[in-house]
């Protein structure tokens, strides 16, 4: 039985503004490359039964740059649909909503085609993707290349917690996490790990 490492891709300028970024497709900072350049390392020597990324740019161009070869684009790792909320920061959000947060209260709807998430239908893709990856860890390790809303509910779903349990696993830009097994049960191996 494999790992299941978790790569959240490098810097963009919304990540660095703390802007929430869901399908506005930026690319990554000279300094979100070279984190992703920085990968490397921690994931040579490892074959992997399965690779896959996000569709967006982002996760694609870190996990080329990571040397992560034959990955696949996925669409339910998209990041959580920010819906009305796309490009906008959580200070501006307390602004007019100063309770509000994301893992209780989800989104308002955005333009259309992006209705927004909660964290149920988060996590309902989660749970989809984590039952191809259980296709593939009796073959070996398995890679995704995604981003960190999506990723913490991934986390929280593989641990057996609800999807707004992903609050508990912050989750940095160009960082290596590895989800594996204790007596057959789903653990933290490794997380945040950059070189």
């Amino acid at each position: 039985m494999g790992d299941l490492l978790l790569v959240r891709h490098g810097e963009t300028e919304w990540s660095v503004s703390g802007q929430h970024t869901s399908w506005t497709d930026l690319p990554l900072t000279t300094h979100g490359e070279e984190q992703a350049k920085a990968l490397a390392p921690l994931l040579s020597g490892r074959t992997f039964s399965l690779a896959l990324t996000s569709p967006l740019g982002r996760a694609i161009r870190t996990a080329e740059l990571a040397g992560i070869t034959g990955a696949l684009p996925y669409d339910d790792l998209h990041e959580w649909d920010y819906g009305a909320y796309e490009g906008v920061t959580t200070v501006d959000i307390h602004r007019t909503r100063p309770d509000w947060y994301l893992w209780n209260d989800g989104v308002p709807p955005g333009p259309e085609g992006h209705p927004g998430e909660s964290p149920a239908e988060v996590g309902a893709r989660a749970d989809r993707v984590l039952a191809r990856v259980d296709t593939a860890l009796p073959d070996g390790d398995v890679v995704l290349v995604a981003h960190a809303h999506f990723l913490r509910v991934l986390t929280a779903r593989r641990l057996g917690l609800q999807p707004a349990d992903g609050r508990l696993f912050q989750l940095a830009t160009g960082t290596v996490s590895r989800l594996s097994t204790e007596h057959g049960r789903p653990v933290i191996a490794e997380w945040n790990a950059r070189l």
